[in-house]
C-alpha cells in the first residue's frame, strides 16, 4: 500500500506540475503577443503594416479613379464584403470612418502580415474566422478601392 500511496502523490505531483507548466505556458504566449504589439511603432499601430509607411493626405474625389476602384472592387472584394451588412468580412460601407486611408490600403496589399502581428486585423480574424484572402492587387488598384470605398460611407462626397 505505501508503494501505491506514493504512486498516487506521485502522479499528483507530476499533473500539478504540468498544469503549471501549461498555465505558464499561456502566459508565456500572452506575453509573447503583448511584446509583438509592443514592438510596433505607433505609426503601424494606426496605420497597419505593409507597403504604405506614411499617412496618406486624400484631396477631393477623383471621379476615374471611383470608378476604377469600383470596378475593382466588384471583381475582387465583393465576394467577401458588401458595403451595408456584414459577409464573409466585414461590412466595409463605413471602413473610411473608422480605419485611415493608409490602414485600409496596408490591409488590402498585405493581409497576412496584418492578421499576423497587427490587433485590430487579429481581431477581425477572431470576430469572422475567416483570413482575408491576398488579391494581389498593385498599390495602383489599392488606391483606386480606397477612392471608392470614400464614397461608400453615409454622407461621403459623391463623384
Amino acid at each position: 500500500m505505501p508503494g501505491i500511496r506514493r504512486l498516487g502523490v506521485a502522479v499528483g505531483l507530476a499533473l500539478l506540475a504540468a498544469g503549471c507548466g501549461e498555465k505558464a505556458g499561456e502566459e508565456r504566449e500572452e506575453a509573447s503577443h503583448e511584446a509583438e504589439e509592443e514592438q510596433l511603432t505607433p505609426f503601424q499601430l494606426e496605420n497597419g503594416i505593409g507597403p504604405i509607411k506614411e499617412k496618406i493626405e486624400l484631396g477631393a474625389l477623383d471621379a476615374a479613379l471611383v470608378a476604377k476602384g469600383k470596378e475593382v472592387f466588384d471583381t475582387k472584394c465583393s465576394m467577401c464584403h458588401k458595403m451595408d451588412t456584414t459577409y464573409v468580412g466585414p461590412s466595409l460601407g463605413e471602413v473610411t470612418t473608422r480605419r485611415t486611408p493608409a490602414f485600409i490600403m496596408n490591409m488590402i496589399l498585405n493581409p497576412q502580415e496584418m492578421v499576423e502581428h497587427h490587433p485590430v486585423a487579429k481581431q477581425l480574424l477572431a470576430e469572422r474566422m475567416t483570413f482575408m484572402a491576398n488579391q494581389n492587387l498593385s498599390l495602383e488598384d489599392a488606391r483606386a478601392v480606397l477612392e471608392y470605398l470614400r464614397t461608400q460611407a453615409k454622407g461621403a462626397p459623391k463623384p
